[in-house]
């Protein structure tokens, strides 16, 4: 498994800089003010692909922080999209543990279906949290 750098500063031409958004697509904090301003978010699209970026909301359009089942439902689509892409590197960052305020242990899990993918990076401590519970099963 491929780990996320704790900070990214620039991207390969291949690698998309995945982060946590709002639904209302305002990208003016955290890691989505850094996608907006060095990797091509765009402005009030608060879920997808645009630039060197995707953006996954955390937060709904009055940026309150949006429960875990609906966060996964956005994952869940972002997978879709990276099995369509496989030609990408996708950066993953910790999602949701900024701003949002839940912590890896809330949503790595989410992720689980990625830890197998060759083109994904996750956090370290998301690997951790996920090869964790799969030896508890």
């Amino acid at each position: 498994m491929k780990v996320t750098p704790f900070e990214i500063e620039k991207l390969e031409p291949n690698q998309i800089f995945v982060f946590g958004s709002n639904e209302a697509g305002l990208h003016g904090g955290g890691a989505a003010n850094l996608a907006y301003h060095e990797f091509g978010a765009a402005m009030y699209q608060g879920f997808g692909f645009n630039g060197s970026s995707f953006a996954i909301p955390t937060k709904d359009s009055l940026i309150n922080t949006l429960e875990l089942d609906v966060i996964e439902f956005y994952i869940n689509r972002f997978e879709d999209f990276v099995i369509k892409h496989p030609s990408l590197d996708y950066m993953i960052t910790r999602i949701g543990c900024g701003l949002a305020g839940y912590n890896a242990e809330d949503i790595a899990p989410l992720f689980k279906n990625f830890i197998e993918l060759e083109n994904v990076y996750l956090p370290e401590d998301f690997i951790e949290i996920i090869n964790n519970l799969k030896t508890e099963k």
